[in-house]
């Protein structure tokens, strides 16, 4: 058996995930935010710090709104999966703590030749205003499962511009960067275990793919959003090279003529290698 192609379009049952300040702060930290400088991101860090009222980092919006879609993928090793892409709205700030029904539903699977790539899409909807706090778009390549003949997917017509980047900002990840982000949620081995990192032909831990995301939008919630969550919309970018814990990432960024509320970004290691790329952002 490969994949189930027959969950496309099958939406899962609704499940309930909770989080609280605890849940908030402890993201923060696991995408870098006070590391350098612990004084810096105190209403990310921090719940009880005077003058300060405690702020949700954006992209912590991509964990809640995460459900399993309910219905078997397939059958296939599960360390040739990783995550290829992300992208999200929020209709709202998120608050420190709260509860939402989240739901998933498998949009499409497409035929990349080396592999298959899956697209999920899912939606957070808060139980106590039945309002949408969150809409995402997932997608992961599975090693191995393409070559069925099947659609190669939409494009997305992006383009890095032929200029010099209009901000560059950048921040270091630690050692133990895996370590702390997965104690967010996910607990695959890929990240922990250097066993089933060389199953997947890496030759040590990577980070995760939502942890290196994580940390390029509080690049570009400081750079272009004036630290304020409320300006931060929507986000996407493309998996396109594996990080490794304790590697700088430089996000590079580029904004339209006529200073529109949108922007594209790359994120790269020290070393040049893009590891996010067809990056953009949506902002006020």
């Amino acid at each position: 058996m490969a994949l189930n192609h027959s969950v496309i379009g099958v939406q899962g049952e609704p499940q309930e995930r909770t989080w609280t300040s605890k849940d908030a702060l402890l993201y923060a930290v696991g995408v870098g935010a006070g590391l350098g400088d612990p004084l810096k991101e105190l209403e990310f860090t921090t719940e009880n710090s005077a003058g300060i009222t405690q702020q949700v980092l954006p992209t912590y919006g991509v964990l809640i709104s995460q459900a399993w879609s309910g219905r078997d993928l397939g059958d296939f090793d599960r360390a040739m999966l990783v995550h290829a892409e992300q992208a999200f709205e929020l209709h709202r700030p998120l608050p420190s703590s709260g509860t939402v029904q989240a739901s998933a539903t498998v949009t499409g699977i497409y035929d990349k030749g080396s592999g298959a790539l899956v697209v999920t899409e899912s939606q957070a909807v808060d139980t106590a205003s039945g309002e949408v706090l969150v809409t995402a778009r997932s997608s992961t390549f599975v090693k191995g499962e393409g070559g069925f003949g099947g659609d190669r997917g939409p494009g997305d017509g992006w383009a890095r511009p032929d200029r010099a980047a209009d901000h560059v900002a950048t921040y270091q990840t630690r050692p133990e960067q895996a370590l702390i982000y997965r104690l967010s949620g996910d607990r695959n081995p890929l990240h922990a275990d250097p066993e089933f990192a060389a199953r997947g032909g890496f030759s040590r831990p990577i980070l995760h793919g939502l942890c290196s995301y994580g940390v390029t939008g509080r690049a570009l919630l400081h750079t272009l959003c004036g630290s304020d969550p409320a300006r931060f919309l929507a986000m996407s970018g493309r998996f396109s090279h594996p990080v490794y814990p304790g590697e700088s990432l430089i996000v590079s960024m580029w904004l339209p003529d006529g200073g529109s509320g949108e922007a594209l970004f790359q994120t790269a290691t020290g070393n040049g290698t893009v590891v996010i790329d067809r990056g953009r952002l949506r902002f006020r």
